[in-house]
């Protein structure tokens, strides 16, 4: 790769990409362009079609730290909207991750494709050796979760799942209180997450086209929102396998979503302890909410707000507020960058671990078989 000239415009350098006919002005130092800054942690984007990368664009340009070294995106003028809303230099434009990883040379790289796409996409990331971090779910299958893992296995790098669920204060707390024993032995968890509908709430055309692609995104609000409860129950149970799936789907508004559920209901079966998760396009408001019953006590989160409803026995209910979290277990990009940079030590049970996430897939995988055929499968799945 080149580098840039002190006497030449800020930031900048030219360079000649493979099966291009014409160079491409590459920005070296950050979204809005300044100085370069090699100490930065540089981020590839890969796909502008989920519609949570506006919020890693808004995130990002409130980080010094953070430098956007290249997005891939097949659908330039999909590009070119980002780039208008968000001041983002044109040069980071590439059409291929390939192209974007031979060139840009990223530190990590988000993915914001459709979860179909995630496979591929890790796959060659793995093979150019760049960690990766993609939004939830981790797969539409157990079978491209374990290629997945596989690929990352090989290649030595992180493969991180964002969950928005992962940063609120509130299920840390839960976690801790489970942990120091105050609600006695896990017994009951009910998750609910979901919201009106993806097209109810207005979500970007791109965004809408694959939710209700059944091959592209799993499933309906199966994958969607089910994937949050699947990811807290595997973490609350320190990565434990539940033994049998069972799942009820329906198609409440057949005429918004033909051809994927847009209701599900998700039970999970340990042991000793039952997971609930109730996966809605139906709700009437926005909802990520967790109920945790123990031997002794159970505690309720309340959204994003970080409240705790603990209830006894023996005392009155008490609402309380979490203590914030600290970095870099606040954020996403605070926390890639910290695994990136080998600055905390990886636990395999934690929320956005690969290994928690190949259990989730096969979570889901199962939930979607369960649903499809009417009885409870048993895991393993094989």
């Amino acid at each position: 790769m080149c580098r840039s000239s002190k006497s030449s415009e800020a930031g900048r350098c030219f360079l000649l990409l493979p099966h291009l006919a014409c160079a491409i002005l590459l920005a070296a130092s950050s979204v809005w362009g300044g100085t370069p800054d090699h100490a930065r942690f540089r981020i590839g984007v890969a796909g502008l079609v989920h519609g949570h990368v506006a919020g890693f664009f808004r995130q990002a340009r409130n980080r010094p730290e953070v430098e956007i070294a290249g997005i891939a995106e097949p659908d330039r003028a999909l590009f070119e909207s980002y780039a208008a809303q968000y001041r983002l230099n044109k040069a980071l434009y590439f059409p291929s991750l390939q192209a974007m990883l031979s060139a840009a040379k990223p530190d990590a790289v988000v993915l914001y494709t459709n979860t179909f796409d995630h496979r591929s996409a890790v796959e060659i990331c793995a093979r150019n050796r760049v960690p990766v971090m993609m939004e939830k779910p981790l797969a539409v299958s157990y079978r491209d979760a374990l290629a997945m893992a596989n690929a990352a296995r090989d290649a030595h790098i992180h493969v991180l799942v964002n969950y928005e669920t992962t940063w609120y204060p509130s299920n840390k707390a839960v976690y801790d209180l489970l942990r120091q024993g105050e609600l006695g032995e896990l017994r009951k968890m009910v998750f609910r997450d979901g919201h009106q509908g993806p097209k109810e709430i207005k979500v970007s055309p791109e965004f809408l086209r694959w939710l209700k692609n059944p091959a592209l995104n799993g499933a309906g609000a199966l994958y969607d929102f089910g994937c949050y409860g699947a990811d807290l129950a595997t973490w609350l149970m320190n990565g434990a396998q539940p033994e049998s799936v069972t799942a009820v789907t329906q198609q409440i508004k057949p005429a918004i979503y033909p051809r994927v559920d847009d209701e599900a209901e998700i039970i999970l079966k340990y042991p000793k302890a039952i997971a609930i998760l109730e996966a809605s396009w139906n709700w009437p408001y926005n909802i990520k909410d967790g109920e945790i019953f123990g031997t002794h006590a159970s505690v309720k989160t309340i959204l994003r707000d970080g409240l705790l409803l603990q209830r006894r026995l023996d005392k009155e209910p008490q609402i309380t507020t979490a203590r914030p979290l600290d970095a870099p277990y606040d954020d996403s990009l605070h926390y890639l960058a910290a695994a990136v940079k080998g600055e905390i030590q990886l636990d395999d049970t934690s929320l956005s671990s690969l290994q928690t996430n190949v259990t989730v897939s096969e979570i889901l995988d199962a939930a979607r078989q369960s649903a499809q055929s009417g009885r409870t499968v048993v895991l393993p799945l094989k």
